[in-house]
């Protein structure tokens, strides 16, 4: 190749290189570009955030209603189980009375038999249904599961239970009734 068309061909360190008019366009145009892209690159980004918090949001509220529909499906005889310790409580009533100086009559025994066979069958009821007995007789006092309706003196340590005026019940962890207790106290 002649030097001369090298020389004329490779701008040297002193001159300026002449941006043709289509050129400056592109370039223009290209910025322009690059700045829309980044606009959208960081909308797509925000869109994304948005939707992995929206599938976290959703995936709480089905864990959360999966939560609800099982504390629904435990507790859903709640009210049935709390008629029941009624009957248990009367059908105890009634065998103890009638295990008293009345009994001496033929009818009574039966009556009598017929009640404790009752209180079984209830029993097992209970039992089938998760409904589990509350009769805390010697153990520590313990207020989320029981009620004290008296305090008495006693030469043992306070806060003990002395004796069981009322079983408390309990369904699937959750209290139905505490138990109604006479609780130790300290001698004055």
């Amino acid at each position: 190749m002649p030097e001369s068309f090298k020389a004329s061909t490779v701008p040297g360190p002193d001159e300026k290189t002449e941006v043709l008019p289509e050129t400056a366009v592109q370039l223009v145009e290209m910025e322009r570009l690059q700045t829309e892209l980044a606009a959208a690159e960081e909308r797509a980004k925000n869109h994304w955030d948005q939707y992995m918090r929206a599938l976290a949001e959703v995936d709480n509220v089905r864990k959360r209603a999966a939560k609800d529909l099982e504390s629904t499906r435990q507790f859903a005889i709640e009210k049935f189980a709390q008629d029941l310790i009624a009957v248990k409580d009367s059908l105890e009533l009634a065998v103890t009375n009638s295990t008293g100086a009345n009994s001496s009559k033929a009818d009574v025994a039966n009556l009598i038999e017929g009640q404790s066979a009752t209180l079984r069958l209830l029993a097992k009821a209970f039992e089938k249904a998760q409904i589990e007995e509350l009769n805390p007789e010697g153990q520590a006092f313990n207020p989320e599961l029981h009620e004290a309706m008296m305090a008495q003196p006693s030469e043992g340590a306070p806060n003990i239970v002395l004796s069981v005026i009322q079983r408390g019940y309990v369904l699937n962890g959750r209290l139905l009734r505490p138990a109604r207790v006479v609780v130790s106290a300290q001698k004055s």
